[in-house]
């Protein structure tokens, strides 16, 4: 199995092309161009052009004229899926797996690192930035409680998980980028908590995918065909 989106026909990529642009479909596009910034693919000069041009076009195709030069401008959304249902109380421990806390400072967790079933995040004057998106997935469901108190916490997913956000802000932002995976089996991420005069924001970061476990999954079934075809 792969999480990888499926090529679309000819066709059809016509037929979309033609399409209106959402501001859904500009938000993405400039998702990328940020992306390839932060890379060093675009200039600075050619990053304000782009996003300039952006916020003018009136259809798809031309959208895709900003990044078709771009590694993330060849990747074609596939048919979305229904995540699985919200873990029911208690079906998540309380208690966090870790937690990341930053009063009057900063604190970071990126890179590879196993992700439990409940992370906890804390910025009390201070600013926390949880990057899961070269994480080992254990669970499929995996829930984030950030609390934002005068602080900042910003929250990076794989692109192809499952995002949902349930909270609000007290003259604070509480922003989570809701999204569905084109396959069933991946991660849903949950981020709940508050924001008060401070800022929580989750979102997914152009370029990484994640596949632990459709490929745990996938070794479980060649172990068992190896062992029927040696009795």
């Amino acid at each position: 199995m792969d999480l990888h989106q499926h090529a679309q026909t000819p066709g059809a990529e016509a037929r979309v092309s033609e399409l209106r642009a959402s501001d859904a479909d500009r938000d993405r596009v400039t998702d990328i161009l940020r992306e390839a910034l932060a890379e060093g693919r675009l200039t600075a000069e050619e990053h304000a052009e782009r996003v300039e041009g952006v916020l003018h076009t009136k259809t798809v195709g031309e959208l895709d004229l900003y990044i078709q030069d771009l590694p993330a401008g060849h990747e074609r959304p596939g048919h979305v899926t229904a995540a699985p249902p919200r873990p029911i109380p208690g079906a998540v421990p309380a208690d966090a797996d870790a937690s990341v806390v930053a009063v009057f400072s900063s604190a970071v967790r990126r890179g590879r690192w196993r992700a439990g079933r409940r992370l906890h995040a804390f910025a009390v004057f201070g600013s926390v930035e949880i990057d899961i998106s070269e994480a080992v997935f254990e669970y499929q469901q995996v829930v984030i409680k950030a609390i934002s108190v005068f602080g900042d916490v910003q929250i990076r997913v794989p692109e192809n998980v499952s995002l949902r956000g349930t909270g609000g802000g007290v003259m604070g932002n509480f922003e989570v980028s809701t999204r569905d995976s084109t396959d069933s089996q991946a991660p849903v991420i949950y981020v709940d908590g508050w924001a008060v005069l401070g800022n929580v924001e989750a979102r997914p970061k152009r370029g990484r995918f994640v596949a632990d476990i459709l490929d745990r999954v996938q070794d479980k079934v060649d172990h068992k065909l190896r062992k029927h075809l040696d009795r």
